[in-house]
């Protein structure tokens, strides 16, 4: 069974009344943790970007103090395990500084764990796709805030 498109989906919802428009919600936010974190987002945190920002900046610096530094396969896996984290969070905001405030933060706290970044190949390459990300993201902001986050990004640019 082919799933309906947005604009199909969109159109549909417009003649339903309130109700039943609120019990479609419940049951998507039911059927997948994701859904109900998006919808947590909308409801409780989209109105306040900042806030939602430092409350990721906590969770992802509590997630690097879970980073085994003496296994350097383990510590691969939480890094990803943060980037992830933090990405699906960008994702459900959509907003460029946000990805650009989020992606500086993941890399700063990546350099904070001390590991030879550049000895291991996977390591340096997950930071450069980052680094690239951030690049690519602050071209896309107003420059005003590209000069905000330059000197952030100049200092997480090296190893």
């Amino acid at each position: 069974m082919k799933p309906a498109s947005v604009s199909e989906i969109k159109k549909e919802l417009k003649h339903l009344p309130q109700e039943a428009i609120l019990e479609l919600c419940i049951k998507v936010a039911k059927y997948k943790v994701e859904n109900k974190e998006l919808l947590s987002y909308l409801l409780f945190d989209a109105h306040d970007e900042a806030s939602y920002i430092n409350t990721l900046k906590l969770e992802m610096d509590q997630m690097f103090t879970e980073v085994n530094k003496t296994n350097v396969y383990l510590a691969k896996k939480t890094i990803r395990k943060v980037l992830r984290h933090a990405q699906k969070h960008i994702k459900y905001s959509g907003s460029k500084q946000t990805e650009v405030e989020l992606l500086i933060y993941f890399c700063k706290g990546f350099k904070k764990t001390r590991i030879a970044i550049n000895k291991y190949l996977v390591l340096s390459n997950m930071y450069e796709a980052q680094l690239k990300k951030v690049t690519k993201a602050l071209s896309t902001l107003h420059e005003d805030l590209q000069i905000d986050y330059e000197n952030d990004f100049e200092e997480i640019k090296g190893f």
